[in-house]
C-alpha cells in the first residue's frame, strides 16, 4: 500500500513538507517500502488518509534516503512515526521512556485516528506533548538502545 502514499526521497524535501505543513498535523513514516511490518502501517495509514485530510498529511521517508533525520531522530527500529504541527516536533507520551517517536505498526486504524485527533486537538491549544489515547495493550514494547548509557 506504499505506492497510494507520497513519499519523501531527500532532506531538503522532508524539510520543505515541515516547514510547508500548516495547521495540520505532519505525519512523517520512517521505514522501508519491503518491510513486512512497514506494509501493515502503509495499508492503515493510506486507509485513513482520507478520512485525516482535514487534520493531517501522512508522507512516508525512506530511513536509507535522509540518512540525517534517521540519526536526528534516533531511528533504530523501523517504522517509526514522528509527528509534527506548524513545524513544532510533537511528542506524544506513549507510557513508554521515548516520547519523540511512536514505534512499530498501530494494532487498528481506529488506534491511529484517536492518535491524530489527540496530537491536533493538542496541537491547536498550543501543547508540545499530549498523553495517546491508544490502550497501552496496543502499543509495541521495545528497550531504547542507549538506555543506561
Amino acid at each position: 500500500m506504499s505506492f497510494l502514499l507520497p513519499k519523501l526521497t531527500c532532506k531538503k524535501e522532508v524539510d520543505q513538507a515541515i516547514k510547508s505543513v500548516a495547521e495540520k498535523v505532519l505525519v512523517l513514516r520512517f521505514g522501508r517500502d519491503n518491510d513486512a511490518v512497514c506494509l501493515q502501517l502503509d495499508d492503515i495509514l493510506a486507509k485513513t488518509a482520507h478520512d485525516l485530510s482535514k487534520m493531517a498529511v501522512i508522507y512516508l521517508v525512506d530511513v536509507n534516503s535522509v540518512p540525517v533525520y534517521t540519526q536526528y531522530f534516533d531511528i533504530s527500529y523501523i517504522p517509526s512515526t514522528v509527528f509534527f504541527f506548524n513545524g513544532q516536533h510533537m511528542k506524544v507520551d506513549y507510557g513508554s521512556p521515548d516520547h519523540t517517536k511512536f514505534v512499530g505498526s498501530f494494532k487498528t486504524k481506529q488506534d491511529f485516528i484517536d492518535l491524530i485527533e489527540v496530537i491536533y486537538r493538542g496541537a491547536m491549544r498550543g501543547k508540545l506533548i499530549v498523553r495517546s489515547p491508544i490502550d497501552p495493550n496496543n502499543i509495541p514494547k521495545y528497550d531504547l538502545l542507549y538506555q543506561g548509557i
